[in-house]
């Protein structure tokens, strides 16, 4: 073999020496090497969750007690649930405003501005920020967003009394464990998207007015209800519901704005009517906004942007507006432009507009009601809608500081005192004596300089938080990614050392028993560097699983080290080699790293597969044209079917119904396993053919089980029309369609077991049988994809088989070609060639293509439930869930199927290739890594999730799947018949 063969085409005859020692050697390591992947991948998964889930709140602070007199001795919270800003602000079609009341609050007695909310723009994150003052902890990603995962302070918490009705989702997350609170909510039968939503609405003003009402008659609540420090929340649940159900541009959601601005004008009246002192302050807005699709949770502006209208005792009037008046750039924590100047049509171009940050309302409120800022609140209080003097503004402000300040102290402490190598926050490590300065300048009267230097002191407050927050992602990061690097080395190393002949060429056997001794000594060395890191980290009380990422780390490298030997005999090797050979090196490990690269691009862009299959067809034609451009119709038909699959990532991922397409998809199945039964009849005559074709067709058995095999496939076609024709028409499946169902799918699966085992007989037989469950499991194109899928499987089964023939044939004339090319590994595998590559990205690429051909697999909600209800219509979440991801894992068994047809077809080491592809595998997990996200939507920090732990997973998931399959593949043969030199025609 020439050089051109690469690192890992080099044999030795010598290798042949002691195969069966070597098997069991190889098979004891494997197995160690596959516990080791499975503990390191479980492990690394983790880490994630001590990196981006790390629960920002703080205990261990004392309160900030104010420093000058409560504007307000009680303040009403409005929060209508999903209002977005536009339709509240904007007139309708007739040029009436809906919220007229509100409006005359802006012009004439209170102030205004837009509520930024930052992702995920859900109730429970955003009541969260408007009434505690900080965004959504990110740990309760893990422990279910419905709880509590931790404790939080809030307004309500340090009020007198807190006053809360609405909806039974929200109320109980601030009141249930309150004590000195009174709430109620409606239950959860009342939330029907069916109807007009907005009488909930009318429900929580009915209960706070029946709170009023009952007070006359009963002393102590009259009693209660006249304290300071008093908050009223009502819950307005009708616009969010209304949204869902109708979409925001219907007339219900519409109205339900005008519902809620009445419900604000009688709370307005009636408290005015009872207290009849002018010391109640009201803030009225909203937790999210509305797409137009009657969704929330991402970062769109329709979503993000809420009305903000307060006024009341303490509160200032209305201001003319100036130029800038609320342009404050890079503020806002939606991200989003805000320098635009306020829509003309909403008509208040001429009154000052204050913008917020929807965090910035809890600190708001807790001035105007004179109470300590919420302990976790990181909003900065709002100046423009204060009415205090110079004096009184310092004092608040600096109020807001200190209790933010107190947080980044707490943590400071807290790191310091638990950290052996702690690095502090320089901006703030003489914070103390910066509130000492603003101190003495608030005692000298220089207010504005005060202002400036509180203000200047907050920002760095927030910033403090953030880098403790984020402290340990540096170290924890570099762990995390060192262990994925040393891992993947790993593995080169052991398909380098176990799947090739470089061993037998770098060393000598004397060299090997060297090498062993050396490895102890590091060995030794990385276990004791493994005890004193654990014993930093446990001075530290580091979580127990910062002890595993290191310890695993630093294991891997150590084994790395151990193998210098090997690495300089292979340096050595390299830097012998001739140029061309080192570049086909480099360039083979850039294709590897960029089709890598590729797959995840195509987990959020799935048209990206478009594109490849295109460019695939047209490069694979030319490539075999020019290798056989006697058997055109090979390349033709290669092309041809890579350009079909290609169609199928540009579908929704939300399968339509389509029963008609799905019973023509069993006519084009079976096609195509006629097509592929003539081949392998009339082909075997053909030396070009021979390797993958029967050898005898005249055993009648075989030609029956095909038959029935077909035959299954057109019952299940026909199954398909009539279950769902009978289920339609009378909303339950028939008992015996349903047995006859699950008759033909269980049977159809154990067929392929008893085809022939010869290549092309047995992979027909494994595709005829795996059609007539996912048939019936199909309810639109997927039924397609299978089919095309068969061909792609097919197509690449041809290419390697041409590549195969070519290479025999231009090798027939090389004396040697026998001491290289049969050097026995396990049964009749040969060693892997550089080549050899093409074969696990050739799989990866097809195995993503089976992820994402029908869907999107990250998110198993977004496959259709009703394709199991030709099996089972009563509900069953376990037997419908395990139905769905059977049919899911369909596609992905017929690709592991091909790989190890293929890898018997070209006598490649399937193990060899298994590592390889967790290799390239891990390259992805290392890129979703660091892709995971702690803000965004629901659905972006989940799905950034799930393809990190997707991926993570495989080392694992393929295994299973190889395992599994191996059932249906382990008896293929092949005919190893060597070609004559001559052209076949």
């Amino acid at each position: 073999m020439g050089v051109e063969d690469g690192i890992l085409g080099m044999g030795d005859a010598r290798a042949r020496e002691g195969v069966s020692r070597k098997r069991r050697w190889l098979r004891r390591r494997e197995r160690w090497l596959v516990v080791l992947g499975v503990a390191l991948h479980a492990v690394y998964m983790l880490s994630i969750f001590d990196i981006y889930f790390k629960t920002p709140i703080v205990h261990g602070m004392d309160p900030v007690a104010p420093r000058f007199s409560a504007p307000a001795k009680r303040l009403i919270l409005f929060v209508a649930d999903g209002l977005r800003a536009d339709k509240f602000y904007e007139p309708d079609l007739k040029g009436n405003f809906r919220a007229p009341f509100l409006r005359s609050i802006i012009k004439e007695r209170g102030r205004w501005g837009v509520s930024h909310a930052r992702p995920p723009t859900e109730s429970r994150p955003g009541h969260v920020s408007l009434i505690a003052g900080f965004y959504e902890d990110p740990s309760a990603v893990t422990k279910g967003w419905k709880a509590n995962p931790v404790e939080f302070d809030s307004v309500f918490n340090r009020s007198k009394h807190t006053y809360a009705f609405g909806s039974p989702d929200i109320v109980p997350i601030f009141c249930s464990a309150l004590p000195h609170s009174t709430w109620n909510s409606y239950p959860h039968e009342f939330e029907d998207f069916a109807t007009d939503a907005s009488f909930l609405d009318e429900w929580s003003f009915d209960q706070f007015q029946s709170l009023l009402n009952r007070s006359f008659a009963d002393e102590n609540l009259r009693e209660a209800l006249h304290q300071d420090n008093l908050v009223v929340f009502l819950h307005l649940l009708g616009c969010d519901s209304n949204g869902h159900a109708h979409r925001p541009f219907s007339s219900i959601y519409l109205n339900n704005v005008k519902v809620v601005d009445h419900i604000a004008k009688r709370v307005f009246d009636l408290v005015e009517g009872y207290y009849k002192d002018n010391r109640t302050a009201y803030v009225f807005t909203a937790d999210h906004g509305m797409s137009d699709k009657g969704s929330h949770g991402d970062g769109h502006p329709s979503n993000t942007d809420t009305p903000l209208v307060v006024w009341g005792a303490g509160v200032k009037y209305p201001n003319s507006a100036f130029v800038s008046d609320h342009s404050d750039h890079g503020r806002f924590v939606d991200e989003h432009m805000h320098d635009m100047a306020t829509p003309t049509a909403w008509g208040l171009g001429g009154i000052e507009r204050v913008d917020v940050n929807q965090a910035d309302i809890a600190p708001l409120m807790s001035t105007l009601l004179g109470l300590p800022c919420p302990m976790n609140s990181v909003g900065n209080l709002p100046l423009g809608y204060i009415d205090m003097n110079e004096a009184e503004e310092v004092e608040a402000v600096l109020s807001n500081t200190k209790q933010i300040l107190n947080q980044f102290l707490r943590k400071s402490y807290i790191k310091q005192a638990n950290t052996l190598f702690f690095k502090p926050f320089k901006p703030l490590q003489h914070c103390m004596s910066v509130v000492d300065q603003i101190e003495e300048l608030i005692s000298i009267r220089d207010y504005k300089a005060a202002m400036k230097r509180t203000e200047d002191l907050r920002s760095l407050a927030l910033e403090g938080l953030h880098y403790f927050q984020t402290y340990d992602w540096l170290m924890l990061m570099a762990v995390i990614t060192l262990g994925y690097f040393g891992w993947m080395l790993y593995l080169v190393l052991h398909v380098l050392q176990s799947y090739t002949s470089l061993p037998g060429i770098l060393f000598r056997k004397e060299q090997g028993m060297q090498q062993k001794k050396g490895t102890r000594k590091i060995l030794v060395c990385g276990f004791a560097a493994m005890g004193l890191v654990s014993m930093i980290l446990f001075w530290e009380q580091s979580p127990p699983l910062y002890h595993a990422y290191v310890a695993m780390t630093i294991f891997l490298w150590a084994r790395i080290i151990g193998e210098h030997q090997f690495l300089k005999a292979l340096w050595r090797y390299l830097c012998g080699e001739k140029l061309n050979y080192v570049l086909k090196l480099l360039a083979t490990l850039a294709v590897s790293v960029m089709i890598s690269e590729f797959l995840v691009n195509s987990f959020t862009e799935r048209k990206l597969y478009t594109w490849c299959f295109l460019f695939a067809g047209v490069t694979a034609f030319c490539y075999l044209f020019y290798l056989i451009p006697w058997k055109f119709q090979i390349p033709a038909f290669v092309c041809l079917v890579c350009w079909f699959l290609s169609g199928f990532t540009l579908m929704p991922a939300e399968i339509p119904d389509n029963n008609p397409l799905v019973v023509s998809s069993g006519v084009m199945i079976t096609v195509i396993g006629v097509a592929a039964r003539w081949l392998d009849k009339h082909a075997k005559g053909s030396k070009y053919w021979s390797s993958i074709c029967s050898r005898d067709m005249k055993k009648s058995k075989f030609s029956m089980l095909f038959l029935l095999q077909v035959l299954l496939v057109g019952l299940s076609s026909m199954m398909v029309s009539l279950s769902t024709s009978h289920r339609m028409q009378n909303q339950e499946l028939h008992m015996l369609h349903q047995l006859l169902n699950w008759l033909i799918a269980g049977s159809s699966m154990i067929l392929p077991l008893f085809s022939e085992n010869t290549l092309l007989s047995r992979l027909t037989s494994i595709f005829l049988g795996f059609a007539p469950p996912f048939l019936l499991l199909s309810i639109g194109y997927e039924a397609v994809f299978y089919g095309a899928l068969v061909l792609a499987l097919m197509a690449w089964l041809l290419f390697e088989n041409t590549l195969l023939y070519v290479s025999k044939t231009e090798k027939i004339t090389v004396s040697n070609v026998s001491t290289v090319e049969n050097v026995v590994l396990e049964t009749d595998d040969r060693y892997l060639r550089l080549s050899d590559v093409r074969i696990p990205l050739t799989f990866m690429v097809l195995f993503n293509v089976a992820f994402f051909g029908t869907g999107n697999f990250a998110s198993i909600a977004s496959f259709e439930i009703s394709s199991v209800y030709r099996f089972i219509t009563v509900f069953s979440p376990f037997l419908m869930a395990a139905l769905l991801i059977f049919k899911l894992f369909i596609p992905f068994m017929l690709v592991i199927c091909t790989f190890s047809a293929i890898a018997k077809l070209i006598r490649v080491p399937r193990s060899g290739c298994y590592f390889l592809v967790i290799l390239f595998s891990d390259v992805m997990t290392i890129h979703f890594f660091f892709l995971v996200r702690n803000t965004g939507s629901w659905m972006e920090i989940g799905n950034s999730i799930s393809h990190f732990g997707i991926v993570s997973a495989q080392v694992v998931f393929v295994l299973l799947l190889f395992a599994l399959t191996d059932i249906y593949t382990k008896d293929i043969r092949t005919r190893s018949d060597r070609p004559s030199s001559r052209k076949v025609r």
